[in-house]
């Protein structure tokens, strides 16, 4: 792990095992706050409650194996092997118990041959960026897993069930408002087509009743700060309101920070409006379309665009943030493999730097390779590239007899692609193995970063010409009644 056996903050291993000994060893009312036994400044808990119920359910297991894993105080910068493996098991199960699940059932209710069902699922559970994430990393799945959970109820039409699973989801990690707008516009939307004079104003009560009552559930063991200085509080402001972005992630900011040093131009409360009228923007026709013509369809690849548009534009972003884009890339792939696969393996390629530290050479280029050998041969994405099966029938009909090279466009995308493949295969290549120079020790880091910003913004270009220019949401939404 990043930062073992390095004091005095250890790494993403330490915070998950210190979060344990916290909520175990000191009452609730304790955990979000400045105490004598809880300091802040060493891994204070800045995600929603679910997430500090989730470390006291393993610290409670951990208790019963070996009460030193979490000692208080004493338990600081913890290392075992043992230790190690009930915690990577603590991972595996919640795949085993929320992630998983969910990624079979969704894929076995597509309307697809049983064989693609099992390559949709298949390609899901082998993507490279969860894995090495999750378990490289050490990460735990739950809110996207929770977040596929609300997607599925949501595909039956069971939106309250939905609603609930979305705010846990949320509740556990507070960067799934990525996701939060799609999931408000297409349940609105569904409002309206009902009309909010009698079934639609039904149902929109019953969502509100429902999502209230799912955060009061989640809150009320927590008390309301008495403080201005809750962790968590602060936490959850930059991510809402887009203060601070973090150095070599693949996103506007940081990629235009290379020629335009934006913090020595304006001021941070610019930087602010900036960023979230950039971001707002980029959202705002996927939304409309979304609420005016609600459809399952353009639900998903909704989440998909909205998630990449708060990546490239917020100001507060961590490599690890694409994953929340990916997820619902993977409930696409049955229906745009060849882009989908694109897409995947560039959002693992964007966290390169961050895979090297912590020593994922290896499994990063095993689990990419085998991801990408399963996809073409699941799905031939190869031959899955003219405009109809990238979606773009409607768009190419408008710009018949304006754009001439069309018709040669199957031809053009897959040159792209193994372009990018091979850029991202001699950029890996040499992060590992070649040392930069001196006066420019980040670059590879830096031209990582750069190169995967600049797909993910054809991505979001891709993403929402096929949500503008979808026909199939209006014929769609007529079955939403």
């Amino acid at each position: 792990f990043l930062g073992a056996g390095k004091p005095p903050m250890y790494g993403d291993y330490e915070a998950q095992r210190h979060w344990q000994e916290v909520t175990y060893n000191l009452p609730i009312r304790q955990w979000y706050f400045n105490t004598s036994d809880n300091n802040l400044l060493y891994w204070g808990l800045d995600y929603p409650p679910l997430t500090a119920y989730h470390s006291f359910l393993c610290a409670y297991i951990a208790k019963l194996i070996n009460p030193d894993w979490i000692a208080l105080h004493t338990s600081r910068g913890y290392e075992s092997q043992p230790h190690k493996l009930f915690m990577r098991t603590t991972v595996f199960v919640a795949d085993l118990l929320v992630y998983i699940p969910a990624v079979i059932l969704y894929c076995f209710s597509l309307k697809e041959t049983s064989t693609k069902k099992k390559a949709s699922a298949l390609c899901i559970l082998l993507y490279p960026g969860l894995i090495l994430i999750d378990h490289g990393h050490f990460q735990y799945p739950l809110s996207l897993g929770f977040a596929l959970w609300a997607v599925l109820c949501l595909s039956y039409d069971w939106d309250l069930l939905g609603s609930v699973a979305f705010c846990l989801a949320l509740n556990y990690k507070q960067m799934e408002l990525y996701h939060s707008l799609p999931f408000f516009c297409y349940l609105l939307g569904k409002c309206f087509k009902k009309g909010l004079k009698g079934k639609g104003l039904v149902l929109l009560m019953k969502i509100a009743g429902t999502v209230v009552a799912s955060f009061a559930v989640c809150w009320l063991p927590n008390p309301p700060p008495p403080k201005p200085h809750c962790c968590y509080t602060h936490n959850i402001t930059n991510y809402l309101f887009f203060f601070f972005f973090q150095d070599k992630v693949a996103n506007v900011w940081c990629s235009l920070s290379l020629l335009i040093k934006i913090k020595n131009i304006v001021s941070s409360q610019t930087q602010l409006k900036l960023s979230f009228a950039v971001t707002f923007l980029s959202l705002l026709p996927t939304c409309i379309k979304l609420t005016v013509q609600p459809s399952l369809r353009g639900f998903k690849f909704a989440l998909v665009s909205c998630a990449l548009s708060f990546f490239l534009f917020s100001y507060q972003v961590h490599e690890k943030s694409i994953l929340l884009a990916s997820l619902p890339v993977c409930l696409i792939i049955n229906e745009i493999p060849f882009m989908a696969t694109w897409f995947l393996l560039v959002s693992t390629f964007s966290m390169l730097p961050l895979l090297l530290k912590d020593g994922l050479l290896l499994a990063y280029t095993v689990t990419m390779l085998a991801s990408l050998s399963v996809c073409v041969a699941s799905f031939s994405i190869f031959e899955k590239t003219s405009a109809e099966d990238l979606q773009l029938k409607q768009f190419s009909l408008s710009l018949k007899g304006y754009v001439s090279w069309f018709k040669s466009f199957p031809k053009i995308v897959r040159s792209l692609f193994l372009l990018s493949i091979t850029l991202m295969g001699i950029l890996s290549l040499m992060s590992a193995v070649v040392h930069p120079p001196q006066r420019l020790p980040d670059l590879f880091p830096v031209t990582v970063s750069v190169i995967s910003c600049l797909h993910f913004l054809l991505f979001l270009v891709y993403f929402n010409v096929v949500i503008l220019w979808d026909s199939k949401n209006s014929r769609s939404q007529k079955k939403i009644s």
